[in-house]
């Protein structure tokens, strides 16, 4: 099977004349289910339909669009496997140096907010061509939302696009019964019906059994309505309870959500892994050094999908679902057979994972007849008395893959849930010792997040006793096997509930563990998670309750330079800090502090003075010395 046409040639070539599809992406063109236009082209394929891909056009050139012709069916267009605006920028808003899901690396080479730029060139030339978008930029901004980077509450990306209908999530099933819709002659219109998709519409009627949010103006006004908002959309992502959801815009227009798409069973996930992917970027991308995001998966397994933990700062809720969705042993097996066949496979298993690697199974049985509970979570605050912590499916297939031949190491490197492993109820630890035994590379990537109880809750992460108790058994699992691992734990500044003083625990924490980060996470507010809502609104919207929240940059710089303290280039961001939050004990000589007492500017003038005085005075008593032996040596000589 060959790579998707990308140039008229590539049409000719393959037999076709019209696309059925045209895909616009704002990533390199890589045909490998990492990549969600690789996931969402096959499917299509394999149903029958033609896709042809245009990758990062020119979004200021009309041209670029119209490489591959007028679409049969319609325009798909997709930001990326990034959200546009995280890709370009660093949470301090200033530009990143480089993009890995383009060619070479190179920066720049798609707009700020791609979906609606590419859209908008689309509407300049195609007037009438019905225009679908998707993937993790569309999906997250499918109602109203905060905008970090501008600052501003923005409507949704459906209206700003000019597309017709957002498919959101994962996708594979509404994409195929839109194409169906579409193929039978039904206008983009009247394609309300489908679940896991959004519409605009000014007749209300048409909603089924819906819930009325906030409007978009109500919302602009007070930001109170959009935290109420956004907690009902949170209680109305699963397919089995959720109900539809009518956002209210000015001049009689809505904007209609239909309850997510029903996660796909085992068989239909194996089915989507299944299919004919290159597993590799296009070829013509070789001239410019490759695409460099596939050395972090061309060697990786994906084996599941959606995520149960709930951190209130991940967006996995609102785009992957509650429900976990898994693929079978055998097609898993299959895809690392074809891995080990591959030329440059050196016997090692990058990965075997999804968003949480040891989420192998849905947390409780009834989740696929009754859904996720819209008011409780499944491990926050405490794990549910219902969750089932069982490892041993997730183990049989790391051993499975242990064996295989050409196989040396298999690693799982995508996010350990520490505190689902300290849940379980085997009680030899099965699971916790083979993972410490087999699959690490010497160090264990986990993410406590912080270690005040206060922001951990904020968080949606549970309390700092838990990640204590599995560090301990951590170390002496190791101990008991002859490891010399360690554990790195990602941390985050400037979270909602975090003021200076819980930076400060946070710093003392570091202090006592001596665990020194090379690289700290500042809190980065993305469009639809809790903590951003905290972030724009001030109120948690679980309570509606007050939250602190760090947003002065130059705060946010003080409670990011106490993760490094020992940098000196931090010096002065922590001893302002430590003064602001009247935690001087800290600065000093004993073992406890943070920093030591630097001398006054006026102290260092006067010793630098001093100092200068006696490098002159040494240099005038150098120079008369001189004098004095050269006169002696004369005198000597005459005599």
């Amino acid at each position: 099977m060959a790579f998707l046409p990308i140039s008229r040639e590539d049409m000719k070539a393959q037999g076709i004349e019209q696309l059925d599809f045209v895909f616009v992406i704002g990533d390199a063109y890589v045909d490998h289910p990492s990549f969600g236009h690789a996931i969402i082209s096959r499917v299509l394929q394999s149903y029958g339909y033609t896709v042809g891909i245009i990758s990062q056009p020119d979004w200021k050139d009309d041209n670029s669009i119209n490489i591959l012709g007028e679409p049969r069916l319609a325009f798909l267009v997709m930001g990326g496997n990034m959200d546009s605006m995280v890709n370009h920028y660093y949470v301090s808003k200033k530009h990143r140096e480089s993009d890995a899901y383009t060619p070479g690396g190179v920066i720049g080479k798609r707009p700020d907010h791609a979906v609606v730029a590419y859209c908008n060139l689309i509407r300049h030339t195609y007037r009438k061509k019905p225009i679908i978008i998707g993937g993790i930029e569309a999906s997250l901004r499918r109602m109203a939302h905060y905008d970090y980077w501008s600052n501003s509450f923005k409507r949704s990306i459906l209206l700003d696009s000019q597309a017709n209908l957002i498919s959101y999530g994962m996708g594979e099933k509404s994409i195929v019964q839109i194409a169906e819709a579409l193929d039978s002659g039904m206008d983009i219109n009247d394609i309300t019906y489908i679940s896991g998709t959004v519409f605009k519409t000014k007749n209300i009627d048409i909603a089924y059994d819906p819930i009325i949010l906030p409007s978009y103006e109500d919302m602009k006004m007070d930001k109170l309505n959009y935290a109420r908002s956004f907690k009902i959309q949170s209680e109305n992502t699963d397919p089995f309870n959720g109900k539809t959801l009518v956002e209210p815009y000015p001049n009689g227009m809505y904007v209609v959500q239909n309850p997510p798409q029903e996660p796909l069973t085992k068989q239909e996930m194996d089915d989507v892994y299944d299919l004919p992917y290159e597993r590799t970027y296009h070829p013509s991308y070789e001239k410019d050094g490759g695409v460099p995001a596939i050395s972090e998966i061309q060697f990786s397994l994906i084996s599941c999908r959606g995520c149960f933990g709930a951190c209130s700062f991940c967006a996995l809720t609102f785009h992957q679902g509650r429900i976990i969705q898994t693929r079978s042993h055998e097609s898993i097996i299959k895809e690392a057979k074809k891995i080990t066949e591959m030329p440059n496979f050196k016997g090692y298993i990058h990965d075997v994972g999804g968003p949480t690697a040891n989420f192998y199974h849905p947390s409780c049985k009834k989740q696929l007849k009754s859904g996720v509970c819209k008011n409780k979570q499944c491990l926050w605050p405490q794990p549910c008395k219902n969750l089932d912590t069982d490892h041993s499916e997730y183990l049989q297939l790391l051993r499975k893959l242990r064996e295989l031949p050409k196989v040396k190491k298999v690693f799982v490197r995508s996010g350990i849930r520490f505190d689902y492993i300290m849940a379980d109820k085997d009680k030899n630890s099965t699971f916790f010792k083979e993972l410490v035994k087999y699959h690490i590379s010497g160090q264990l990537k986990v993410a406590p997040e912080h270690i005040s109880d206060k922001v951990l809750s904020y968080m949606g992460k549970p309390e700092n006793c838990v990640y204590e108790k599995f560090i301990e058994k951590y170390y002496k699992l190791n101990e008991s096997e002859g490891k010399n691992q360690f554990v790195v734990p990602y941390l985050m500044s400037s979270h909602p509930g975090s003021d200076l003083n819980e930076a400060i625990k946070l710093a003392e924490y570091l202090r006592d563990i001596g665990y020194n980060p090379q690289q700290v996470q500042d809190f980065y507010p993305t469009p639809s998670t809790m903590s951003t809502v905290m972030y724009y609104t001030g109120v948690d919207p679980r309570t509606m309750k007050e939250v602190y929240t760090p947003k002065n940059p130059h705060e946010k710089a003080m409670q990011r330079a106490l993760m490094q303290y020992r940098n000196p280039a931090n010096y002065e961001l922590v001893r302002e800090a430590l003064y602001k939050a009247g935690r001087t004990d800290l600065i000093g000589f004993d073992k406890h502090c943070l920093i030591k007492p630097r001398q006054l500017k006026k102290d260092r003038a006067a010793k630098k003075g001093e100092q200068d005085r006696r490098k002159l005075q040494s240099s005038k008593n150098k120079t008369k010395n001189n004098r004095v032996r050269k006169t002696e040596n004369r005198q000597k000589k005459k005599k």
